[in-house]
């Protein structure tokens, strides 16, 4: 009996040091809000080769304790690996650099996405996540008007 209590115990804290090894998947999109209405419709156009951070701050500090880069995909998604757990720090995935200069202001409200790394949350999965961000475009496509009829809006209203 003891050899079992003693074999469980063993596995269980490889599989802890296992899980506290492995590193998060944070996972996104980013857009061009053709439209400018400061959501996605169906005119978004979502960016290639855009560049993108995750930022975190410590909680008290507001020090940045970790950066690290990401490049979106050709479909606008980004995949980017994070090998420490920040259980004390706020972070934040944040637009860094269109890759359409047409396109090119971020969207306030839409340009950086919170995300919890941690594993001291109850959360099993490793991946996380973040909200899509957006970059206004430089002018609304024609075609905006007619989109934006569909969810009931005019150009007064945002």
């Amino acid at each position: 009996m003891a050899r079992l209590v003693a074999f469980v115990a063993l596995c269980l804290l490889f599989a802890s040091l296992a899980a506290a090894t492995s590193p998060f998947l944070v996972k996104g999109k980013c857009y061009c809000d053709t439209c400018r209405c400061g959501f996605e419709t169906e005119a978004t156009k979502y960016l290639a080769g855009s560049k993108v951070k995750i930022e975190c701050r410590h909680r008290v500090t507001n020090e940045i304790t970790y950066t690290i880069d990401g490049v979106t995909n050709s479909q606008g998604e980004y995949n980017i690996l994070v090998n420490r757990d920040c259980g004390d720090d706020v972070c934040d995935v944040v637009l860094v650099e269109s890759s359409d200069k047409r396109c090119g202001k971020p969207n306030g409200g839409r340009d950086r996405a919170r995300v919890i790394l941690t594993r001291n949350n109850g959360m099993s999965s490793d991946v996380r996540y973040a909200n899509n961000m957006g970059f206004l475009s430089d002018a609304p496509l024609k075609s905006c008007t007619q989109i934006l009829q569909q969810y009931q809006l005019t150009e007064d209203q945002y």
